[in-house]
């Protein structure tokens, strides 16, 4: 019982922090990207945009899969975390120098002659991030997400002052590319120094066998996921204008605010804790169960709610020069409402240990996307069609995670379709009607905003009472003592 109690203290303080984490991180990072939009032009953002696959590509060639098999190891020691450090030193500066001789190639690939020296400074970043590895990974398994909110914060806020600064005396792309590469060296310089930790003078290669036997999968399975979440701007950027591209990735971007916050939050505070409970089956499974349907709750509304006063939002925002993107928002909104769902599933499989089932399924799901991409080029059919084709492959994939997963927990594909369904059809209902008020409003602008986000959340809350949802209860006695504490703080 003690246990139990622990745990759920443990999973909501992580939660907490986690959430405040990435809801402060992302706001500032938001905030700032708004007023680098209105400073530079798509053009900007789509150069940016063009090289982005190469460098999430090299992040993770760095971790390795280390990160997950350093956490998931209850028992990861000295040895151990100096190890990694080192291979993951050593991976980083041969890739480097790879970005920076093969920089020319891929400019000429896009037709971007600039290119070249953007490729060969931004790529510093991946040198830098190999020192940070190590002491997030220690404070994530201890589920300590205060220290890195503070990080991230302070991160966001210096690199995204230096990158407005810069953008405000006309140094346009170079803005992004310093914000990019300050954040990875001011993340790193106080992670390291809050941590206090120096790898030993060891490279062990029973270790490195241990730890890689699980990683490897999970570095396949990552490349190949991050190679295709990526491949869009590598189309978009190829085959059509830098423009276009930059318009498709603030819309990104955008719709990742929401989705992403909640998700990564969800799966890096529950990763570790489910890690801890990975031989109680029953355990597992009703924990499982329940952050399932609490996420779903939660992303939803969020992502159904956005798409439909996507308009207004953008346009008040960003302004007039970034409308084109409005529709790249909402299609990518409505793929991102699974996203949390994806993510904890996957999850699953990592707490197991079936890595190599992890790999097998990032294989199955880049071949029916693949063919949509594929098709859609061959037909020139656009680019909304292009987009579209991430909102079939956010589905289809939910499925083949849910069966592969549920199998390792039995928590069957009815069940946990079952277990969202309602509050999926819920929060669809919300959206249509918040689209639907929005067109009837003879307002313009903010008004008509704050109005149907208003209409949408009384909706929402409404419903959720009606058909009796047991996570509006939960979130509900969750913030309860918060607020009480926020009172009593105010009143001292």
């Amino acid at each position: 019982m003690e246990k139990e109690k622990s745990l759920k203290k443990k999973t909501i303080s992580g939660l907490l922090w986690s959430f405040g984490d990435m809801m402060g991180n992302q706001g500032v990072q938001f905030i700032i990207q708004i007023i680098l939009a209105r400073l530079l032009t798509p053009t900007d953002f789509g150069l940016i945009g063009m090289i982005l696959v190469f460098v999430a590509l090299s992040n993770s060639l760095v971790d390795s899969g280390f990160t997950q098999a350093l956490i998931r190891d209850q028992k990861a020691n000295q040895t151990d975390y100096s190890t990694v450090f080192y291979f993951n030193l050593a991976v980083s500066l041969f890739i480097y120098a790879t970005l920076f001789l093969s920089a020319p190639l891929i400019s000429n690939f896009f037709d971007q002659a600039q290119l070249t020296s953007i490729i060969r400074v931004l790529a510093l970043g991946v040198i830098i991030n190999a020192f940070s590895i190590i002491p997030r990974a220690m404070f994530t398994k201890e589920v300590n997400f205060k220290v890195q909110a503070k990080v991230n914060m302070a991160a966001s806020l210096l690199s995204g002052a230096v990158a407005v600064a810069m953008a405000l005396t006309g140094f346009g792309v170079w803005s992004l590319v310093v914000r990019m590469l300050a954040l990875n060296l001011i993340q790193a310089l106080l992670l390291v120094f809050s941590r206090r930790w120096l790898p030993s003078l060891v490279f062990s290669v029973s270790s490195f066998k241990r730890l890689f036997g699980f990683g490897w999968k999970l570095l396949v399975s990552g490349l190949i996921d991050t190679a295709y979440n990526n491949i869009y701007y590598l189309i978009i950027g190829k085959q059509y204008t830098p423009s276009s591209l930059g318009h498709y990735t603030n819309a990104a971007k955008f719709s990742d605010v929401a989705t992403q916050t909640l998700t990564a939050t969800i799966q890096r505070v529950t990763y570790p804790v489910l890690s801890g409970i990975q031989e109680q089956h029953d355990r597992l499974k009703q924990s499982f169960k329940k952050i399932i349907k609490l996420s779903g709750f939660l992303i939803f509304p969020v992502m159904a709610g956005v798409a439909a006063v996507a308009e207004p939002l953008i346009l008040l925002i960003f302004g007039e020069k970034w409308e084109k993107m409005i529709p790249y928002f909402q299609l990518l909104c409505i793929a991102g409402m699974l996203y949390p769902i994806h993510a904890l599933n996957l999850n699953i499989l990592q707490v197991k240990g079936r890595s190599d089932l992890f790999l097998y399924l990032e294989i199955i799901k880049t071949i029916v996307p693949t063919v949509l991409i594929v098709v859609v080029i061959w037909m020139d059919w656009g680019i909304m069609a292009l987009v579209a084709t991430v909102v079939l492959d956010s589905y289809i994939s939910l499925f083949i995670n849910i069966y592969f997963s549920g199998r390792e927990i039995s928590y069957s594909v009815k069940e946990q379709i079952g277990d969202l369904v309602p509050i999926y059809a819920i929060s669809l209902v919300m959206g249509a009607a918040v689209y639907g008020f929005g067109w009837l409003l003879p307002l313009p602008g903010l008004p008509a905003l704050v109005l149907q986000i208003g209409f949408g959340i009384i909706i929402y809350i409404l419903i959720c009472k009606l058909f009796k949802i047991q996570e509006f209860d939960t979130v509900f006695d969750l913030l309860v003592p918060i607020i009480k504490k926020i009172k009593t703080a105010k009143t001292v």
